[in-house]
C-alpha cells in the first residue's frame, strides 16, 4: 500500500526567496537607473568608452532585476490544475535570460573595444571620473541593499553578482581616467574597456549554471543525498528507503519524495500518520524543506514494488 504525506503549499505570496527580497530589488533598479543616466551623459560629454561600457553593463542589470521582479511577481500566482507548482519556474527562466543578457552584453563591448584599438580618442578626464565616481558609490549602496538576500535566492544572487561587477567596472574606469591624467595614454580606456566585457563572462556562466542545475532539476548543491538516506533509514521501523528525488522548484523552494519501507509490526502498533511524522521531523532537521512527500510501504508490500519498478 502507498501513502502520500505532504507539508506546506505551493506559489503562496512569500514563498520564493525573491518575493521576499522584492522591496530590496526595486531599490536597486531605482538606484542603478539614476546612475545610468549620469554615465551616458558623462561618457557622452567625456567621450569615454569605458564609461559608456560600464553604463551599458549598468542598464543591463538594471533590466535583469527588472525582469527578477516580474517574475517573482508572476511567481506569486497561485496554482492551478494545469500548473500544479504554479509559475514559480518563472524566477528561474528570469535569470535564465539575465545570463544570456550579460552575455550578449559583454560581446558587444568586447567587440567595440578591439574596433578602438588603433584609435587614439580625445577623452575630458574631468567628466569620466566624476561620473564613474557615482557609479561607483552608488553600486556600494547597492551591494549593502543585496547583501542579505544574495544567499538565498538566484535572482537576488544574480543582481549582487551584476552590481560587483558594475562596482568593479567603475574602479577600472577610475583608474583609466587617472592613467590617462598621469600619462596622456588614452588607449587606458579601451583597455578598461575589455577589461569590463571580460569581468561580466565570469559571472553570466555561474549565473547560467545554477539555471541550468535547477531546470535539470539536479539535487540542491547543500544537500548529501547519502547523508539524508542514512537520516531516513535511522528511523525507528524503516527498512529501506529508495526512488529518493531531492530538486528545486525555485530558489528557496526544494521539494523531497521518497519510497519508505517501514516494518509492518511498526504500522500497525503505531499507524501510519505517527510514522509518516517521524520521518517528516527527521527529515526536516536535516534538510531545509516544507514540501516533503513520502510513499510508505509495509515490507509484506516490498516484493511487489520491486517487481512493479523491474
Amino acid at each position: 500500500m502507498g501513502h502520500g504525506h505532504s507539508h506546506g503549499i505551493h506559489g503562496h505570496a512569500h514563498g520564493t526567496a525573491t518575493g521576499r527580497h522584492r522591496r530590496k530589488l526595486i531599490w536597486v533598479v531605482c538606484i542603478t537607473l539614476g546612475v545610468v543616466v549620469v554615465q551616458v551623459a558623462g561618457a557622452l560629454v567625456s567621450g569615454s568608452l569605458a564609461l559608456l561600457a560600464d553604463a551599458g553593463h549598468m542598464l543591463s542589470d538594471a533590466a535583469g532585476v527588472f525582469i527578477a521582479l516580474m517574475a517573482a511577481w508572476i511567481a506569486t500566482q497561485p496554482p492551478t490544475d494545469k500548473r500544479t507548482y504554479g509559475y514559480q519556474r518563472a524566477e528561474v527562466l528570469a535569470a535564465l535570460l539575465n545570463a544570456v543578457v550579460l552575455v550578449v552584453i559583454a560581446v558587444v563591448i568586447f567587440t567595440e573595444a578591439i574596433r578602438r584599438l588603433g584609435q587614439t580618442p580625445e577623452i575630458h578626464t574631468g567628466t569620466m571620473l566624476l561620473a564613474a565616481g557615482a557609479g561607483a558609490v552608488a553600486n556600494l549602496v547597492c551591494l549593502l541593499i543585496l547583501q542579505g538576500g544574495q544567499k538565498e535566492s538566484l535572482n537576488v544572487r544574480g543582481a549582487y553578482l551584476e552590481v560587483l561587477g558594475d562596482l568593479l567596472g567603475s574602479v577600472a574606469v577610475i583608474a583609466a581616467g587617472v592613467v590617462i591624467v598621469v600619462t596622456g595614454f588614452t588607449q587606458a580606456d579601451t583597455i578598461a574597456s575589455v577589461l569590463i566585457a571580460v569581468l561580466i563572462l565570469p559571472r553570466a556562466w555561474s549565473l547560467l549554471r545554477d539555471v541550468v542545475n535547477v531546470l535539470l532539476e539536479a539535487t540542491p548543491k547543500n544537500v548529501d543525498v547519502a547523508q539524508v538516506r542514512e537520516h531516513i533509514m535511522s528511523a525507528d521501523g524503516v527498512v529501506d528507503v529508495h526512488d529518493i528525488h531531492i530538486w528545486t522548484i525555485t530558489s528557496g523552494v526544494p521539494v523531497f519524495s521518497a519510497h519508505v519501507v517501514v516494518e509492518d509490526e511498526t504500522l500497525h502498533a503505531e499507524g501510519i500518520d505517527h510514522v509518516l511524522d517521524r520521518l517528516s521531523a527527521c527529515l526536516g532537521s536535516h534538510f531545509d524543506t516544507d514540501h516533503c512527500t513520502f510513499q510508505v510501504e509495509p515490507v509484506s508490500h516490498a516484493d511487489h514494488e520491486l517487481r512493479h519498478h523491474d
